[in-house]
């Protein structure tokens, strides 16, 4: 009898070769980028340092293509962006102590986005390791117990012979459900001695599946089955886990609105009869779910964007699908279905009933007519006016990345984003300087698109200096900057809880210029023309900046009510 165990799979004639005749030079870096390779991975990012030149020398012996930032935050966000449009683990390259920890917010935002994300780091000499003071350069006491926290997993290889066991661990961590960042540091020693170790020429690192138990989704399919006002929240999980289509065929056959949250922008069709849009930030919108007697929560922690800040208190049954097992009923008393988003839809549809009810897409409609009615009230002409533009000037599959600015807030809310894994922004983490680095990775992962980045001009000085990588690699990237004086939502945000304002207001260079002194196009642009100059510089190739200067304002928030 065999058993799957038993399997070793054997070297073809070119591996065996291979193995027995290394080429002379290299060296533990070598190690890195074939195992790289043999894992399937094309495109690199990152930024070199003094312990980690030992990689990027392998880089110049190997047909990976690298694509270098200037600072390593913003290769993490590019990472992070290549990952989600791609749906494989980005590797980052970083160097020690500095470098590796100026990664940081970037690979926050990755966890909190399930963005795999594979960061590999050098590290002092092996002898520096343990906790022991010896005074070299970049040294931590324990570099990795910076990143625990935040990666899904932490992995250290101190010889050259554990470089692609530790490389194809944490590559299986990183596609795992849910997906997520990682992270692999290599002592500088390591990485540039001499090697007679094998090319590695084959990877074996095969993501785990997390189907869901059949008990549960038998009792839940029980529930929405038999339920009177079912609806659904569809997050961030369903995008990541390609679940879009199977979540439209059991909302149909259920007969059950659905509302995305910020993170699952996309997952459900916008004009869809079921559709609830995204209005989750709405009292109306946290009514009618309130309502439901079966709530379905695919995908979703239902964190603060995801309950319009806690505010929501569910009154029927919830059933919630998460594959990360510390956002499973952290928030509310549910049925809970620790599996991935794709794996427990099919089994609820291949379990559940049809049903019948006339009455939804009425109540849908009803719905989405008070939250016009209240955002009307409101007279916010021009920031409707301007998302507009951006969404007619916007190709319909092209990317989307937004950063934590006013029109993106907006955007949550009332951008349709025409599809799954379409726009994406730095809600999860919060952090500033996301959209430029990552549409800048998005348009590394699929050159054939253009790539729309939005930014306010606080957060675009975080990423300004990556005009020159865009510029370096003729990236198809257009930078729309809302110029609005300052931190526009810190502003409104002070001035409503304290009277008035204050460190918010910022001296800001003519970005036009700036972005022409990188050999970038740059256009300023007004309301009344940001559609058509939108459009033009998107149908450009390369790289190009627009500036929009407006004051935009927030709708006024339900949850303070």
């Amino acid at each position: 009898m065999t058993h799957d165990h038993d399997l070793v799979l054997r070297p073809t004639p070119a591996q065996t070769e291979a193995a027995l005749n290394p080429p002379p030079g290299r060296n533990g870096g070598d190690l890195v980028v074939e195992t790289l390779a043999g894992l399937g991975a094309t495109t690199v990012f990152g930024l070199p340092g003094q312990h980690a030149l030992g990689m990027f020398d392998a880089l110049r012996r190997s047909d990976l293509r690298y694509v270098g930032l200037r600072v390593e935050n913003n290769a993490g966000f590019a990472a992070d962006a290549y990952g989600r449009i791609t749906g494989e683990a980005a590797p980052l390259l970083l160097s020690t102590g500095p470098g590796a920890l100026t990664s940081l917010a970037a690979l926050q935002e990755a966890a909190a986005a399930s963005a795999p994300v594979l960061a590999i780091s050098s590290q002092v000499p092996t002898a520096g390791l343990g906790g022991g003071r010896h005074g070299y350069l970049h040294e931590l006491p324990d570099q990795a117990a910076s990143f625990r926290g935040v990666v899904k997993s932490v992995h250290t290889a101190r010889t050259q012979s554990q470089i692609p066991s530790a490389i194809e661990a944490a590559w299986t961590s990183a596609l795992s459900a849910p997906h997520g960042p990682v992270w692999v540091e290599i002592p500088q020693d390591v990485l540039l001695a001499g090697t007679a170790i094998p090319v590695v020429t084959g990877g074996d690192a095969f993501p785990e599946e997390l189907p869901p138990r059949p008990e549960l989704t038998a009792v839940a399919a029980d529930l929405l089955s038999k339920a009177a006002r079912p609806a659904i929240i569809a997050g961030g999980g369903v995008v990541r886990a390609d679940a879009s289509k199977k979540l439209r065929q059991l909302a149909e056959t259920l007969q059950a609105p659905v509302v995305t949250t910020p993170g699952g922008k996309g997952a459900f069709p916008w004009t869809h009869p079921l559709s609830l849009q995204s209005w989750i930030e709405d009292r109306h919108t946290t009514d009618f779910l309130e309502d439901a007697d079966v709530l379905l929560v695919v995908g979703s922690g239902l964190g603060e964007l995801s309950s319009n800040y806690h505010t929501f208190k569910p009154r029927g049954r919830v059933v919630q699908i998460e594959a990360d097992l510390g956002k499973l009923e952290s928030n509310h008393p549910a049925l809970g279905i620790h599996a991935d988003a794709r794996l427990a839809l099919q089994a609820l549809l291949e379990t559940v009933s049809e049903r019948e009810d006339p009455t939804a897409p009425e109540r849908v409609r009803a719905l989405l007519a008070k939250v016009a009615e209240r955002i009307a009230a409101q007279e916010l002409t021009l920031e409707q006016e301007v998302l507009a533009s951006v969404r007619k000037a916007l190709p319909a599959d092209s990317p989307s990345f937004w950063d934590m600015t006013i029109l993106a807030y907006w955007a949550w809310s009332a951008f349709d984003a025409k599809g799954p894994n379409h726009m994406h922004s730095a809600q999860g983490a919060g952090g500033l300087g996301y959209a430029f680095p990552a549409a800048l990775g998005a348009a590394v992962a699929d050159p054939t698109r253009p790539v729309l980045a939005v930014s306010g001009d606080g957060g675009a000085l975080y990423s300004i200096a990556e005009l020159a990588t865009a510029r370096q690699y003729g990236l198809n990237v257009t930078w729309l900057i809302v110029d609005d004086g300052g931190y526009g939502i810190l502003r409104e945000y002070m001035t409503d809880t304290f009277g008035e304002a204050t460190a918010t207001e910022l001296t800001r260079p003519d970005y036009v210029a700036l972005a022409e002194s990188f050999g970038v196009p740059g256009v300023r642009t007004t309301p009344e023309k940001l559609e058509q100059d939108l459009a033009k510089q998107l149908a450009s190739p390369g790289p190009s900046v627009l500036l929009l200067p407006a004051v935009l304002r927030m709708f006024a928030a339900t949850h303070l009510d």
